[in-house]
């Protein structure tokens, strides 16, 4: 059994177009959504069209909830007052971008569940316990296994770092997709997840895949969202910026 975990697409539908072309290369069985589908990018509409075109089950993201529950991103903003001008700008590209949706897609976001299981695999979007709060790539081995351990499979899959990795911890696989759109490592590629099952053992593999940056480039400075020149500064460097 072959499943994909396709994640942070960010409204990115340049690069979800050459990530589905990657995947009939790869030809999983099923495919996941990690959440975080439309905010911050120039096609918030098309993507979500897309996603639920596909049928792919999937999970809601930090993202997808301050669309549905803008109160959200206020209350995880008072845990870093000093970035206070960091929020502002998200909170007027998360208006822009509601409008943009419409009541019927975001209401589809907030259908969305918290996590999925399937065959050997948990996946949720940041962690179990919060949309807005997972490990980092450095994280010790006895954090990832206090976060994602209660998830009780083999395999634990999240989203939301932007920066894809894939760790043994004490018999778990924990592995991180990496995203669509908005890379934080330095690698402009979309990323997704695939995992091979044979035999009861999973093997685990991080797909990186290119597509027409310029094209998305264009379509942002054309969409008509706030702050789109922030947007394309992290696409261009694959680091996070500040506004």
């Amino acid at each position: 059994m072959r499943i994909a975990i396709v994640s942070d697409i960010h409204g990115n539908s340049t690069a979800l177009e050459a990530v589905l072309a990657d995947l009939k290369l790869t030809a999983p069985d099923v495919v996941f959504h990690g959440g975080d589908l439309a905010d911050a990018g120039s096609s918030p509409a098309e993507v979500v069209d897309r996603v639920r075109e596909l049928g792919w089950p999937g999970v809601v993201g930090n993202t997808d909830e301050m669309l549905f529950r803008p109160e959200a991103l206020r209350e995880f903003a008072r845990n870093s007052p000093g970035l206070q001008g960091m929020w502002a700008v998200i909170e007027e590209m998360e208006a822009a971008t509601r409008e943009l949706l419409g009541e019927d897609r975001v209401a589809w976001l907030a259908s969305l569940p918290r996590s999925q299981f399937y065959g050997p695999m948990a996946l949720v979007h940041a962690s179990p316990e919060s949309l807005w709060r997972a490990p980092s790539p450095e994280a010790s081995d006895a954090e990832l296994e206090s976060v994602y351990g209660a998830l009780g499979k083999p395999v634990a899959v999240y989203g939301h770092i932007h920066q894809p990795y894939i760790r043994g911890v004490s018999g778990r696989i924990i592995a991180n997709t990496g995203s669509v759109s908005l890379s934080y490592d330095g690698d402009c590629r979309a990323a997704y997840l695939l995992l091979d099952e044979n035999d009861s053992v999973v093997n685990p593999t991080i797909r990186r895949v290119e597509y027409d940056l310029e094209t998305e480039l264009r379509r942002l400075a054309a969409c008509g969202l706030p702050h789109v020149d922030w947007i394309a500064r992290t696409l261009k460097s694959a680091r996070p910026q500040m506004p």
